[in-house]
């Protein structure tokens, strides 16, 4: 006895020295900031000690004591096969020896696999049946891992998110449907942006433990791709599920390139919304529900979630693939670059969540659906230029008021400012190295604080664009004015167009855009065709109420016959301008005042004094309208409903 002394010495020294390498590693491990390759090296070296433990521990167990404690397992085991109801309703009492009794085999499996000596048949037919309860209670694992992920999910409300909750949010960009539309004043809402990230609970966190220590037990037993797979299955299940509860079905590009505007616009909304909360919400959530289930097993992490996500991720990329590749409407511009701002926000976030190479896939699909949108827009933005110099029209625009195409296109460029920094860099390589270009609709934008206006100065993209779209714009609504038959009426449309684009400049950002000289000389265009209507209109009636003609040929005296013949010729005059221009309109209140006060000031002031001079010579029966009557038929005028004088106004 005494010569096994210090071989029993030295066993005990090598059991004390694993015993704390176990020790170190598990609390090495333990730490929550080690990288994926560290944690990877831990469990290795765990294994190797689990494995030299066993050697050392009882080595003296013959095979009919491991045998014994087979049977004692595969009873356990079986008992749970032939149960219908699964091992974790049962309770964590019941539970915990299901996994104790696997974990007894996996370390019976261990023993025989590491026993130095050559097995004999006995052995080898004792780690064949250890292998078979291994591979069964493996499978009823796999089973309940799954059951455990969908049993204990937790709803997903996207509502209670921060971000937008409802497409009701955003502005109705269903109305931009052409030019003939006149409900444009709102055509969008910025979409709100931020870089919040919300992790919630995807499952029960009570669950966690549970779901932990199965991985664990499966992955150290080398079933780790059926575990892996079982977590994949459920919740790609769950992803696809998430996509639902935001509304995004699944359509192919196809589906897109048929869809009508409206239900498409209505689905980038839902879209932009989905991505946001998918990307910084749900696909965060589930990268940390795989940290917390799989964080001690080695780099799964990484894989597991690009296989969970990659197939939810690439359908919702592909419906932007779709958008970016249909025709370029112009309507379809303000959704384009809020599909393509939002994956420029988020593109920080998919590096994170795809980092490796295994992730490049989907960093790569998701880069090449941003290039596809900012090509899109691009397009589409050139294709609007086309569009408004390609609209034509056959006849006048009744009434003379603001055409709409002019308020489409205002109020189009007047919500592109919210884009200025993203369309500045979408539209920076279209533009000329010099900025004045030879064609006439690609004017320079000068500096607001200089007159000289052969002065140009350097422009940014969106307001050389902005520039020249306003150009074709005005040229457009030139050639629409010859429409009309009437001078006046050509002047005072093209006085309302004119000062519509104006006041829209002045009144929205547009003005530090295009800049204080561009309103002066548009002040200038407005106020000239004013005056242009004025001339038309009353040039040929004023004269009627001067002397020249209406003197006697024998005498310096007025002739009476011909002094009524004036008046008379002076309110058939008046009447057709009544007549016709209450029919025409000055939607703007201030504008259509001012030129009623012309009018006034040079109409009935001419009347008055002419009546007043010739007092003596016409009586009472042959005055028709009195100076005031004149005054009050004045303000009648640009009201847009046609009128005609049959007898004085009675007020």
């Amino acid at each position: 006895m005494g010569d096994l002394k210090p071989v029993i010495s030295e066993l005990e020294g090598e059991e004390n020295l694993i015993a704390a390498a176990q020790h170190i590693v598990q609390a090495l491990g333990s730490k929550k900031n080690l990288t994926d390759d560290a944690r990877r090296i831990l469990v290795e070296l765990g294994s190797k000690l689990s494995t030299m433990a066993s050697l050392n521990d009882n080595k003296s167990e013959g095979v009919s004591e491991m045998e014994e404690r087979l049977n004692i397992i595969h009873e356990k085991v079986m008992s749970w096969e032939a149960d219908q109801s699964m091992i974790w309703d049962s309770g964590p009492e019941e539970a915990s020896e299901y996994l104790k009794a696997v974990d007894e085999v996996q370390k019976l499996i261990g023993k025989l696999e590491s026993r130095s000596f050559a097995k004999d048949s006995e052995e080898v037919e004792l780690l064949q049946r250890s292998c078979d309860v291994l591979q069964t209670a493996m499978a009823r694992l796999e089973e309940e891992f799954g059951y455990i992920l969908v049993q204990n999910r937790q709803p997903f409300e996207p509502e209670h998110m921060s971000f937008r909750s409802s497409e009701d949010d955003i502005a109705d960009e269903g109305s931009i449907v052409s030019f003939e539309d006149e409900s444009v004043e709102d055509m969008r809402e910025s979409v709100s942006r931020g870089s919040e990230e919300f992790i919630i609970d995807l499952v029960r966190p009570d669950v966690i433990p549970d779901l932990k220590c199965i991985a664990n037990l499966m992955f150290v037993s080398n079933y780790d791709q059926e575990c892996s797979q079982a977590f994949i299955c459920v919740q790609k299940d769950a992803l696809d599920e998430c996509l639902c509860i935001l509304e995004m079905e699944k359509l192919s590009i196809e589906d897109v390139l048929r869809m009508e505007w409206a239900s498409l616009n209505s689905k980038i909304k839902r879209w932009v919304r989905a991505m946001k909360i998918f990307v910084r919400v749900y696909l965060a959530s589930e990268k940390w529900l795989i940290d917390q289930i799989f964080g001690e097993v080695g780099s799964v992490n990484s894989a597991c979630f690009i296989e969970t996500s990659k197939s939810s991720m690439l359908r919702l990329l592909n419906f932007g693939e779709a958008v970016a590749i249909s025709h370029h409407k112009p309507e379809k511009l303000f959704g384009i670059i809020d599909m393509y701002e939002v994956l420029t926000d988020l593109l920080p976030d998919m590096e994170a969540l795809y980092p490796d190479e295994a992730g490049f896939c989907v960093r790569s699909e998701f880069q090449e659906v941003l290039n596809s949108l900012r090509n899109s827009v691009r397009a589409t933005f050139l294709e609007f230029e086309k569009a408004i110099a390609s609209n034509t029209s056959v006849n006048p625009f009744a009434g003379g008021g603001i055409h709409h195409l002019t308020r489409y296109v205002m109020n189009y460029i007047r919500n592109l400012t919210d884009y200025s920094v993203i369309l500045n860099l979408l539209l920076d390589d279209h533009v000329p190295d010099n900025p004045i270009s030879s064609s006439p609709h690609a004017r320079p934008v000068l500096d607001g604080n200089r007159s000289d206006a052969s002065c140009s100065v350097s422009v940014s993209p969106m307001a050389f664009h902005f520039q020249s779209l306003i150009s074709i714009l005005e040229s457009n609504i030139d050639i629409k004015s010859k429409l009309y038959k009437d001078a006046s009426l050509e002047h005072l449309f093209l006085m309302n167009n004119i000062h519509y684009m104006t006041q829209k400049v002045k009144d929205s950002e547009l003005r530090a855009i295009l800049g204080d000289e561009w309103i002066r000389k548009h002040n200038w265009k407005f106020q000239q065709h004013a005056m242009n209507y004025e001339r038309a209109t009353w040039s040929s009636i004023l004269p009627l109420l001067k002397d020249e003609g209406i003197q006697n040929p024998n005498s310096n005296s007025v002739s009476k016959s011909l002094l009524k013949e004036r008046l008379r010729s002076f309110y058939a005059a008046f009447e057709e301008v009544y007549k016709t221009q209450t029919g025409w309109l000055i939607p703007d209140l201030q504008l259509r005042e001012d030129l009623r006060i012309s009018a006034s000031l040079k109409v009935v002031q001419a009347y008055r004094t002419f009546v007043g001079r010739h007092n003596s010579h016409i009586t009472e029966k042959h005055i028709k309208y009195s100076a005031d009557d004149l005054q009050n038929y004045i303000l009648d005028l640009f009201e847009g409903s046609q009128r005609s004088l049959q007898s004085p106004h009675r007020r």
